[in-house]
């Protein structure tokens, strides 16, 4: 009995097939989106932890001024070296420590130039934020100590002032700072919050407080986490040692601020989820208005029906075989467009994931559930026509013009 009635409802979905096509193109844009919605909200998501892990592992961010609020200022002292000297030998589970200062310069090689940003570190900066070299050397401790001219650049300072020309022994001018190339940074592309992880230059952090920034001053402290050691204790061991350094009494607040990027992750990716999920839920209201399309087109099927509808009915056919006949082309309908929907879906998520550039992540789960979803949609919204259509009266159906 299954077998016919799905005998018969392809057979009525082929004698109107533009129709039945229009009918399904709910459910079609339904499945897509939702399928698309997510397939792009979970490659943001794998995007976000996969650029903050590749900020290093365990890492934590120590900077000046309290976290920005109402009523709240940033202003503090400045950190020094000694500050990041101190962390690194009194704090326990360390597995590197970076003093970082950052500026905006305009580079200068032969005729061209380039607006980029210098930053002054130790040789500890690379291992801290898994940088790694493509061309050339890293500067060395000594490099560090001494305070030579020498600089690390990325590779989108490199594509500007050389082009195709290798940059490793060229020397560039920082301001008034001449400095000799001496490595190629690995290219990282944009981090999560769209700013080019490339553009920038490397130079050991003496040479950047006399040469570039005129002080002593420390903007930022960078701390890598042994693995397997608590990152919490750490924030609080170093939190102590900078309220003494600081010389904060009891009943002052902190003014520095340790920031665990692992909080930052998921925070960012619970934000990246959630907006997927709201997305999804709007993106299935589709699926609704692909099932009273069902709905209406199926009324009108059992309008021009109706005489036929009322033969089967006085030559012996049973209601329940009626009902499972406009219920099958119902089901088949909205399957159907679930098949052609998944399909739109997964070529256009492909497409758009390299538009955007956010990692392609097949999500079985979700297109499982869109399909079942649609031909749910499809029994549901079908049920209705299909109980009117059986239960015509077949005298009433006959005399039906």
């Amino acid at each position: 009995m299954l077998g016919n009635a799905l005998l018969l409802a392809l057979r009525e979905l082929r004698r109107n097939v533009m129709r039945s096509f229009l009918t399904m193109l709910g459910i079609i844009i339904g499945v897509g989106a939702v399928i698309i919605l997510v397939t792009l909200g979970n490659g943001a998501t794998q995007q976000v932890t996969e650029q903050i892990a590749s900020l290093g592992s365990n890492l934590l961010m120590v900077t000046p001024g309290k976290r920005m609020g109402p009523g709240q200022s940033s202003a503090a002292p400045s950190f020094k070296l000694a500050d990041a000297e101190a962390i690194a030998r009194e704090t326990s589970s360390l597995k590197t420590v970076a003093p970082v200062s950052s500026r905006g310069v305009t580079a200068i090689y032969a005729n061209e130039n380039w607006s980029t940003s210098v930053t002054g570190s130790t040789e500890e900066y690379f291992t801290v934020g898994n940088r790694h070299i493509k061309k050339g050397r890293m500067f060395t401790a000594s490099d560090a100590r001494l305070g030579t001219a020498v600089c690390v650049i990325g590779e989108t300072v490199r594509a500007k002032l050389f082009d195709r020309q290798g940059p490793i022994g060229q020397h560039i001018r920082l301001n008034k700072l001449s400095c000799e190339v001496i490595g190629l940074l690995e290219s990282k592309g944009q981090s999560t919050m769209g700013t080019d992880q490339d553009d920038l230059i490397i130079v050991p952090l003496r040479t950047f407080q006399r040469r570039i920034a005129g002080n002593e001053d420390v903007s930022m402290i960078q701390v890598s986490v042994k693995d397997g050691y608590s990152t919490e204790r750490v924030k609080q061991e170093i939190g102590r040692l900078l309220r003494t350094r600081r010389h904060l009494s009891a009943n002052e607040d902190d003014n520095f601020n340790v920031m665990d990027m692992k909080e930052i992750a998921n925070m960012l990716s619970g934000t990246t989820r959630m907006m997927t999920g709201l997305l999804g839920a709007v993106a299935a209201v589709s699926l609704l208005v692909g099932g009273i399309g069902i709905m209406n087109i199926m009324l009108v099927s059992v309008t021009e029906r109706t005489r036929e509808i009322g033969t089967r009915l006085a030559i012996g056919a049973l209601e329940r075989e009626v009902l499972l006949q406009f219920l099958v082309e119902a089901v088949v309908l909205s399957s159907f467009g679930g098949i052609i929907g998944i399909v739109f879906a997964l070529v256009a998520s492909v497409g758009l994931t390299g538009i955007m550039k956010v990692p392609f992540v097949f999500n079985m789960p979700i297109v499982l559930i869109a399909f079942l979803f649609s031909a749910a949609v499809g029994v549901i919204f079908g049920y209705f026509p299909a109980r009117k259509a059986a239960r015509l009266d077949p005298i009433e159906a006959l005399r039906y013009e």
